[in-house]
């Protein structure tokens, strides 16, 4: 399948960026076809609608939400490119119809979404609530699973620009999780589907970002969401839309998750994700905190008796004013930072830097200073 046409086709152009919410949605809810049942089943904590999207009359019932943390939007943008292709008259859109029945929460955290936070209104993050569902939103992710009992979850979330697939230098633009089902984190049947279903999608994404994929942590917590539903003998995935160079959007990245859904449909549909795939999966490589937004490098400090060289790395903080999300590039890190990569790095060469004020920039600092030949950085980056 050419993928990478097919989501051309259908991406949908009035999302980018990473400040998605209701109000973004609601004007694409109404343009679905007929075959859609579009619901409110519940409201937020500050009475915003949680919608729900059902589609399709197939035997294997996929659940799916997004945004359950409300500043993760990527896969938000990717399940819309996904819903134009069910609301065309592709012959893949036919065909999962007719093989699936889709419950999609497009945004679980709609409060969360508006006030570009993890957290809900009530600062409850929704993916440590799934055993003790004291919010509303939790309450209606897990109603919706026991009503609708699916063959498969996929959780939906996005991971920071820290993590890499293994220590290769290469950032993990996509990782995955079959969660654990117990404190041993054993293999068992349902934890062993859904692991078929991620070794298909790594050997899919290979081919566009190869070791750019990585496998996320699999320590087991019964409140987290992914860890409740396979305890209760779904085989469910975690799928993190991550960082691709230069891609602070998210809009490279979210052409791989769309992918990456239309690899597990297809999985699934041939049934392909029952064979054995334990030793495939663990190969992977496990998301490591490996990188910064930037590493400076080669920067020489004057103390009061002595001179050092040292290296400095900055990260973007996400900043919602007027609607948009502003990234605003911080000192975070200073030392030999030699288990560290940068996203973008400089080498100074053994020269010394100085704010506005012509001290030395210090941790919590903004990114914004002068290399002694003369050089600036703005912002993070070094301005042309």
């Amino acid at each position: 399948m050419e993928f990478k046409t097919v989501f051309q086709q259908f991406k949908e152009k009035t999302l980018s960026g990473r400040y998605i919410t209701n109000s973004s949605i609601e004007p694409l809810l109404k343009q679905l076809g007929s075959d859609f049942k579009i619901s409110t089943p519940a409201v937020s904590v500050k009475q915003q609608p949680i919608y729900t999207i059902e589609v399709g009359r197939g035997a294997h019932k996929i659940y799916m939400w997004s945004q359950m943390h409300g500043n993760e939007s990527t896969t938000t943008k990717a399940l819309f490119d996904f819903l134009n292709l069910l609301n065309s008259t592709h012959p893949l859109a036919t065909q999962l119809k007719e093989n699936f029945s889709f419950m999609i929460v497009p945004i679980a955290n709609p409060d969360g979404a508006t006030a570009y936070t993890r957290v809900n209104a009530n600062e409850v993050d929704l993916n440590r609530d799934a055993f003790h569902l004291s919010q509303p939103e939790s309450q209606l992710l897990r109603a919706l699973y026991d009503g609708f009992k699916p063959d498969f979850c996929f959780n939906l979330h996005d991971q920071r620009t820290i993590f890499g697939a293994g220590n290769t230098g290469k950032p993990a633009t996509v990782s995955f999780l079959a969660p654990a089902y117990n404190e041993e984190r054993e293999i068992n049947s349902v934890r062993e589907q859904a692991i078929g279903i991620i070794v298909a999608m790594n050997a899919a994404l290979q081919e566009y970002i190869p070791e750019q994929i990585g496998r996320f942590d699999d320590s087991f917590n019964i409140n987290c969401i992914g860890d409740r539903f396979q305890s209760l003998g779904t085989p469910t995935i975690l799928f993190e839309a991550g960082h691709f160079p230069d891609d602070y959007e998210r809009e490279v990245t979210r052409e791989y998750i769309f992918i990456a859904y239309l690899v597990a449909m297809t999985t699934i549909s041939k049934s392909e994700h029952v064979n054995n795939k334990t030793a495939e999966y663990f190969d992977i490589p496990q998301n490591m905190i490996v990188f910064f937004d930037f590493i400076y490098k080669n920067i020489k400090i004057d103390a009061a008796d002595n001179q050092k060289i040292t290296n400095f790395a900055a990260q973007y903080k996400e900043i919602l004013e007027n609607d948009k999300i502003v990234f605003e590039a911080y000192i975070a890190e200073t030392g030999t930072l030699s288990d560290y990569y940068g996203h973008t790095e400089y080498d100074f060469k053994n020269e010394s830097i100085r704010n506005s004020n012509g001290a030395i920039p210090m941790i919590n600092d903004k990114a914004d200073f002068l290399v002694a030949n003369e050089q600036k950085i703005v912002n993070g980056l070094l301005k042309k």
